[in-house]
């Protein structure tokens, strides 16, 4: 009996003492762990966005309607290329078609076409040609057909400006004109300024 109370006593101030043990054991299994586990992969710097298309599209034609299911916008082409690094559009034989909330379709033309993300900016670059119908413009007046010839001609949406520093060909209703170069602002103001060497040909009014 005295031999196992000594046991016992032993054991139990041994008891006071595992804790300190056991969270010993726990930091040096910890410390050898952290020496045997290999370093934290150093980041990786930030790889710059590459130049080369993400996506292609082939022959194809993408639509958007408004909430009545009218056609707003129509875009065609033989193929598209989207640019990761300036987030823009490429389209070979590009064809676009576009209709104002006043009814007026628009349509543009060209060899190559560059758009932004927004399709607020486009360039339109070989054989480029903008087209607007005739119909009635917001404030109820009568508006002729207009159209834009050029080699280049750059086409932004808000506003509506076409710009343009090579030759160009302004068509309106019948009457031309031809410069090297153009910036016409739409909206309210439909003001065109045509620099450089200047050719008119105005049809008799009635």
């Amino acid at each position: 009996m005295n031999l196992l109370r000594r046991w016992y006593d032993q054991l139990s101030r041994l008891s006071i003492y595992l804790p300190v043990a056991l969270m010993g054991l726990l930091v040096l299994a910890s410390y050898w762990l952290l020496r045997l586990t290999p370093p934290p992969a150093e980041p990786e710097p930030e790889r710059p966005v590459s130049e080369k298309p993400d996506f292609f599209m082939r022959g194809f034609t993408v639509k958007s309607f408004d909430e009545q299911g009218q056609l707003k916008s129509e875009v065609r082409g033989t193929e598209a290329r989207h640019h990761p690094h300036n987030d823009t559009l490429v389209i070979d034989n590009a064809r676009v078609r576009a209709v104002s909330e006043e009814g007026l379709t628009s349509t543009a033309r060209s060899d190559v076409l560059t758009s932004n993300a927004e399709g607020t900016d486009m360039l339109l670059e070989g054989e480029a040609q903008v087209v607007r119908q005739a119909g009635r413009g917001a404030d109820g007046k009568p508006t002729p057909r207009l159209e834009f010839h050029g080699p280049v001609l750059r086409v932004r949406t808000d506003p509506e400006r076409i710009t343009s520093d090579q030759p160009v060909l302004l068509i309106r209703g019948n009457d031309q004109v031809k410069g090297d170069n153009l910036d016409y602002s739409g909206g309210d103001s439909r003001v065109a300024d045509i620099k450089g060497r200047v050719n008119a040909t105005m049809a008799p009014r009635p």
